[in-house]
């Protein structure tokens, strides 16, 4: 953007949140190397800064805020860390081999919290405030406070909290809508009423961080931005705690369309913000739902007769954004059992994946066999093919063979063999029905019991032959996870869901640290 074209504009920082945030989302685990990919392509499209864990939460997230750090370009890398000596000096070890670090600390400032998790007074938090910070700001220079909780906070408290982290060192104050509380109107108005009325706020960025329980996150988020905010915290698909954070897309795009009414501009490159939609959702096995704004599946579908008719003669009757703004190809169906390897490469790459040698491999050959079996292709096929693949690299628990017999009003039963780190295990289970079999059959062969939460099995494209998307999650100890596959075979599709799920619960991960988190 040229700076003719920003003369009369305000820059909006980007705080993406989505290895943090959006992580804490029951069952949305990621690996280190997923964290390290989402991490790569936030850092290459343009976010300002990536909130990449809480390091005191466990050694694995230790290890992946230290590793986003080594690997960081241009975005500045921040640790979350409680009011809490220790996790401040924890952040700060994470994050000190980025190019450019941030502590972002936190404490509860709502009645609602001092009373019952913080069982501290106004004034005890208050020193906290003062402490942590100033402890903070002589580790680093960027320092970023938030008040947990904030709308629900009386706006006289909160002033004196925000001038305490102020005078502490703070270089950005965050103001969250913890718990999706706010509307507009509020939001507008307490911003502007810290930003005018706290000694020292013309020094410092103040941050939107909303979530979307009430669906208000982005409303919330902009409005903060037309009150002086200028950092606007976010996640891809909007993944996060109960019902998620404002999403990123949704953000970046509305500042982008809406200029002007909104006159503030981001540096996000916005052709990337599909293919990060599908990597955050592969890493997190979240789907997208169908009609969600400006990524989902259906974000710039017409069905309707008198809409393609529009679309026909001019696709601003209908599209306020075009498909390209935000890397969406138009192109449907290309592949075939006739295509070669440079061919499917050059589509991965349309696609926005790039797989190294084996992974590359093994995507071909199940390519090549889906062909075999489906008469058309589609994009969507190959992004669940691929997805699925790259998702199940190093289970433990493998699918060898599976027969399944079924008969109305007679047994369900499932003959399977697993490899259980790397050693065959066979069963037989019969189930009240033939799903119900598999899932039993793998939990005898596996030797542990996990609830199922969630089964759902969805189509990938129409017609009799398309690929069966099954997505399960599951439950065991107080853990979520979810699982994904794709499959033309929704028995098998079911079978390997459930076993991508299984191996996340395998996944070593330390304990979460104890207190709420930040947002």
């Amino acid at each position: 953007m040229t700076s003719e074209a920003t003369t009369n504009k305000d820059r909006v920082y980007i705080f993406d949140t989505t290895l943090r945030d959006g992580e804490q989302s029951p069952g949305a685990t990621m690996t280190l190397e997923e964290k390290l990919q989402v991490a790569e392509i936030l850092d290459d499209m343009g976010v300002d800064i990536i909130e990449a864990g809480f390091p005191i939460a466990s050694n694995g997230d230790f290890e992946a805020v230290s590793e986003v750090a080594k690997r960081s370009k241009r975005a500045v890398i921040a640790g979350l860390a409680r009011a809490i000596p220790a996790d401040i000096d924890r952040a700060a070890e994470a994050i000190r081999h980025a190019k450019r670090g941030r502590i972002h600390t936190f404490v509860s400032t709502s009645p609602i919290h001092l009373a019952h998790q913080m069982r501290k007074s106004q004034d005890e938090v208050l020193e906290i405030i003062t402490k942590t910070v100033t402890q903070a700001r002589n580790l680093i220079d960027d320092v970023e406070w938030s008040a947990m909780d904030a709308t629900r906070t009386p706006v006289e408290y909160l002033m004196r909290c925000v001038e305490a982290a102020i005078k502490a060192g703070a270089t950005t104050i965050n103001v969250p809508d913890t718990v999706g509380y706010a509307v507009p109107e509020e939001h507008f108005s307490l911003f502007k009423t810290l930003i005018e009325k706290v000694p020292g706020a013309d020094k410092v960025i103040f941050s939107t961080h909303c979530h979307n329980d009430l669906g208000l996150a982005v409303a919330n988020s902009l409005a903060g931005v037309r009150a002086g905010a200028r950092q606007v915290e976010c996640t891809i698909n909007g993944l996060g705690e109960r019902a998620g954070n404002a999403a990123l897309e949704e953000i970046v795009m509305a500042l982008r369309t809406r200029a002007d009414a909104m006159p503030y501009y981001t540096n996000i490159e916005t052709t990337e913000l599909a293919r990060v939609s599908k990597i955050v959702s592969a890493a997190a096995n979240f789907p997208v739902q169908y009609n969600k704004a400006i990524v989902g599946k259906n974000a710039f579908a017409h069905e309707s007769g008198i809409h393609q008719d529009g679309m026909l003669k001019n696709a601003e009757t209908y599209e306020i954004m075009t498909p390209a703004s935000v890397g969406i190809k138009a192109t449907v169906l290309v592949m075939g059992k006739h295509s070669g390897r440079a061919a499917f490469k050059d589509k991965l790459r349309e696609l926005g994946y790039e797989l190294g040698d084996n992974a590359f491999q093994e995507a071909f050959v199940r390519f090549k066999d889906l062909a075999d079996r489906k008469k058309h292709v589609y994009d969507a096929d190959i992004i669940a093919l691929v997805d699925d693949e790259v998702g199940s690299a190093g289970d433990r628990i493998k699918l060898v063979n599976m027969e399944v017999i079924s008969k109305t009003g007679g047994v369900h039963r499932c003959d399977l063999t697993l490899s259980v780190d790397g050693e065959p295990v066979s069963v037989r289970f019969d189930g009240t029905g033939s799903v119900d079999a598999i899932f039993n059959a793998i939990k005898e062969a596996v030797g542990s019991q996990p609830h199922l939460v969630l089964y759902a099995v969805d189509g990938v494209t129409g017609g009799t032959d398309a690929q069966a998307s099954v997505h399960v999650r599951l439950e065991l100890n107080g853990r979520i996870v979810s699982g994904q596959a794709a499959e033309p075979d929704t028995l098998v599709a079911s079978a390997r869901a459930y076993l991508n799920a299984y191996n996340r619960l395998l996944i070593e991960r330390g304990a979460a640290a104890q207190g709420a988190l930040a947002g």
